[in-house]
């Protein structure tokens, strides 16, 4: 009962689109409104409102785009509903929950749990070795190019080995006087699996690869989320729209 008087105090602090969005939790809900307007006030409440009808937490999956923001959601529903309840929920970035899905599922995809994830400048050094390693002129195949271009890839569900057969991305990349970006890609990928490394990119693409060859994970993963919450949506690249 303490719980549904701080979730109905909190309620009354809604307007009524507001509170229309909190309370309807049946069925897919776009919430669309300006900056400021409390759209993450709202899908927090909302998740307070799923949990105080008897959802449980572990059914509940919220990702957002940074960790600031998720931090805060965390702390908004366990002002609600307490610390115990609010930690059991599946919240976080994209990056931070696919992570925690790709180490429970290590032995699947071929990685000791404990893998290791690289950001930028892990990435960057890595590229310039093998850049160095193919003798190539850092000036043409400028590290951070090289990144973008296979940030792209990924970010487009787009293998080394695909990169490579792709007649297209061949053809561009001689036009950039870059021939043998795909080559880089594939080793930068080689190195990255014998090192059990993953950049963030890959925490995208490896999980939509473990959905796409193992129906029977994915259904494990349908199973276990009733509720799918994703604040700032509009934000989502291919890839994590996909998942």
């Amino acid at each position: 009962m303490q719980i549904k008087n701080k979730l109905y105090k909190y309620l009354e602090n809604l307007n009524d689109a507001q509170r229309e969005a909190v309370i309807n939790t049946e069925g897919p809900s776009l919430i669309i409104a300006g900056a400021g307007s409390g759209k993450t006030r709202v899908l927090t409440y909302r998740i307070a409102h799923l949990l105080n009808n008897g959802v449980p937490p572990s059914s509940i999956l919220a990702l957002t785009f940074t960790n600031k923001a998720a931090r805060e959601m965390k702390e908004r529903i366990a002002s609600v509903v307490g610390d115990s309840v609010s930690r059991q929920l599946w919240m976080g970035t994209f990056h931070s929950i696919f992570s925690r899905i790709l180490r429970i599922e290590h032995e699947t995809i071929g990685y000791p749990s404990s893998f290791t994830i690289y950001d930028t400048q892990d990435t960057k050094s890595l590229i310039r070795t093998i850049i160095k390693s193919f003798n190539l002129e850092e000036n043409t195949y400028k590290p951070g190019l090289v990144l973008n271009r296979v940030s792209t890839a990924k970010n487009n569900l787009v293998t080394p080995g695909a990169y490579l057969q792709n007649p297209q991305f061949k053809e561009i990349d001689q036009a950039a006087r870059t021939p043998r970006m795909g080559e880089i890609y594939m080793e930068y990928s080689r190195r990255c699996k014998n090192a059990g490394v993953m950049d963030f990119d890959d925490l995208l693409l490896i999980t939509n690869i473990l959905f796409r060859n193992h129906p029977e994970i994915l259904q494990k993963y349908q199973d276990i989320f009733h509720y799918i919450l994703v604040d700032e949506y509009q934000d989502t690249n291919f890839s994590q729209y996909v998942i």
